[in-house]
This record gives C-alpha cells, sequence and structure tokens, in this order.
C-alpha cells in the first residue's frame, strides 16, 4: 500500500511540472507574439515617418541615395542595433505596402514581414502573407514557399477569378482537388537532377525530409506508415506512403515511380483504394485520396487510363529542383490577362 501510495505521489507531482511547463511555453510564446507585434508595429511608425518627411521636404529616397545611410548611421548612434541600411528601407516600404497598421497580422513578425516585402507582386504577396497565418509558417518555410513558387504552381490551375481568391484568402482546403499540385517540388532532397537512383531510395529520402515532405504536401496531413502492407489472399502488395488529411477527414496514399507513369501504376492504385475503403476506413473517413508520383506524365494516357474511375485518383510530376519562376510569371499573367 505504501508504495502505491508512493507511486501515486510521483505520478501527481509528474503531472504538477508538466502542467508548470506547458504554462511556461504558453506564456513565454505568448510573450514573443507580444514584442514581436509590438516591433513590427513600432517600425511600420518609423517607416510612416519616413515617408512623411520625403512628402513635406520632397526629397524621396532612392535606393542607391544617402538619406537611408544618413538615418541608419544616426539611429544606430543613439539607439544601437536594429538600424541598418536595409531594415530602415524595409520600415519605410512597410508603411508604403501596408498604409493602414490595421492590416498587420500580429501573428507575423519582423522577420516575416521582411521576406513579404522582397515580394513585388502585390498578388503574390498577399497570398503568402494569409498562407503563413493560415498554417502558422516559419520564416524558414515561408523562404521555402517563395522560392519554390507556390502561387503561381496553385495559381495556375484556376481561372482569374480564382486567382484573385487565392490571393485574398489564401489557399483554402476543400475538396480533394485542393489538395493536390502539379508538380511537386521536391529540391530539398538534394538529388541531383541527373542522378541515377531507385524508387526505394527516393522514398527513403523523402523519409529522412519526412518535415520538409508535410509542408510540401500542404495543411492538414499528418504520417501514417511506410511500405503499407495490403494483404488479399496469399499476396501482399505495399503501398510506398499513407498519409491522413485531417481537413478532409480521409487517407492519402502516395505511389512513387522514377520516369513515366503507366497505365498499370494507376490499375495498382485503384486496386489501393478499394481496399482502403472496405478495410482501413473507420466511422466518419471519406473516401481515400491516391496521388501517383512520377518524374514523367502523359497526359493523355493519364486521362485515358483514370476515365470512368469512380475513386479519388491523380497522377501529378514531381521534380528536384525549384522551378522556373519567370517562366511562371508570363503564363500566369496570360491567365490575369484573360
Amino acid at each position: 500500500m505504501k508504495k502505491k501510495n508512493i507511486a501515486t505521489k510521483q505520478k501527481n507531482y509528474n503531472q504538477l511540472i508538466h502542467s508548470i511547463g506547458f504554462i511556461l511555453e504558453q506564456g513565454r510564446k505568448q510573450a514573443y507574439q507580444t514584442v514581436n507585434s509590438i516591433l513590427v508595429k513600432t517600425y511600420w511608425e518609423i517607416g510612416k515617418n519616413i515617408a512623411l518627411y520625403e512628402q513635406k521636404n520632397n526629397e524621396y529616397a532612392s535606393y542607391g541615395g544617402k538619406l537611408f545611410e544618413t538615418i541608419s548611421q544616426d539611429l544606430k548612434l543613439r539607439y544601437g542595433k536594429g538600424f541598418s541600411r536595409s531594415n530602415v528601407i524595409y520600415m519605410r516600404l512597410l508603411y508604403l505596402k501596408y498604409p493602414k497598421s490595421q492590416t498587420l497580422s500580429d501573428q507575423l513578425g519582423w522577420s516575416h514581414y521582411i521576406e513579404l516585402l522582397r515580394i513585388e507582386n502585390d498578388l503574390e504577396r498577399t497570398f503568402y502573407e494569409k498562407q503563413s497565418i493560415l498554417e502558422k509558417w516559419s520564416v524558414r518555410e515561408l523562404q521555402r514557399q517563395i522560392n519554390s513558387a507556390l502561387f503561381h504552381r496553385i495559381a495556375l490551375s484556376k481561372d482569374k477569378q480564382g486567382v484573385l481568391e487565392l490571393s485574398k484568402k489564401g489557399h483554402i482546403i476543400q475538396t480533394d482537388h485542393d489538395i493536390i499540385k502539379d508538380p511537386y517540388i521536391l529540391e530539398f532532397l538534394k538529388i541531383p537532377e541527373r542522378a541515377v537512383y531507385s524508387e526505394k531510395e527516393l522514398e527513403q529520402k523523402i523519409i529522412d525530409n519526412l518535415q520538409m515532405f508535410l509542408l510540401e504536401l500542404g495543411k492538414g496531413f499528418t504520417f501514417v506508415g511506410r511500405q503499407y502492407r495490403i494483404s488479399l489472399g496469399n499476396k501482399h502488395f505495399f503501398t510506398d506512403l499513407v498519409f491522413y488529411n485531417r481537413v478532409l477527414r480521409c487517407f492519402v496514399l502516395i505511389d512513387l515511380k522514377i520516369g513515366e507513369v503507366t497505365h498499370s501504376d494507376i490499375g495498382q492504385m485503384n486496386l489501393y483504394l478499394n481496399y482502403f475503403k472496405e478495410e482501413e476506413n473507420s466511422n466518419g473517413d471519406n473516401d481515400p485520396i491516391g496521388i501517383i508520383l512520377g518524374s514523367e506524365k502523359d497526359h493523355l494516357m493519364v486521362k485515358y487510363a483514370l476515365g470512368g474511375l469512380s475513386n479519388k485518383l491523380f497522377v501529378s510530376k514531381y521534380k528536384l529542383y525549384l522551378p522556373d519562376v519567370k517562366e511562371l510569371e508570363e503564363r500566369l499573367r496570360k491567365i490575369l490577362k484573360g
């Protein structure tokens, strides 16, 4: 009995320490967000004063001019660090791009806004701002999504009105089509473009970089398993990667293919989806989604192979390098003109 009381006391004490730790972490997080929010608003006010000074004195600063350098030197002498020439430029730009301070988000820090202010296109910048808030991106994650041209990759699948909505609201997942990208960018695997590798090696690289792969997949994905076994009688099949999407409430099966996706790959994925519907889904789960990722894709073959299938099955390309943003911008410009 005495040992039981000691164990109970120890358990209660551990719970106390855990609770205190949770409260402390939450408090620190809120304090950090508050400090960041105040810092952004402070820098906005400084930027506003610089812009008003320019107007009043008819002295419009060029990025190669002396005004920013002079302001930077004087502020550093009086107030110390934090007033580099580039920082002063971004403070002014923050005010010019966000004339109303109420539009600044208290969920984003100054480092987030520096990345956003580097984006010249207003539609693109607004999208990344909304998406950073929706998905709680760190600065590093935001940088990666900008570099991988996420906005362009999603926008090119929409019409003009859809692009404008994407910019205003961010990428909101409501249907199975919303989670699909084409192409998927896997530059974080650091596989040279012309390297020879197997499907097993590609899968292992993804597992080794699972956090980045989840970021590429998008909101709501959780990892379930790899080489997920499907047994039919005495035959066994293995799905490369299985995820669950919390937003759509469904399993997402991913098969990896080196080279071009074939019609037999599509048939195999269709089998997997039928199995999951019957054997793996629980009450409340929606029909599973299948994604076949290949380095090549024959659009006509895919069209005919998918025709008539009732399952939610998609074929997308993956690329091992960052996309040509200028090319994507040109294609998007044509959509916006239409």
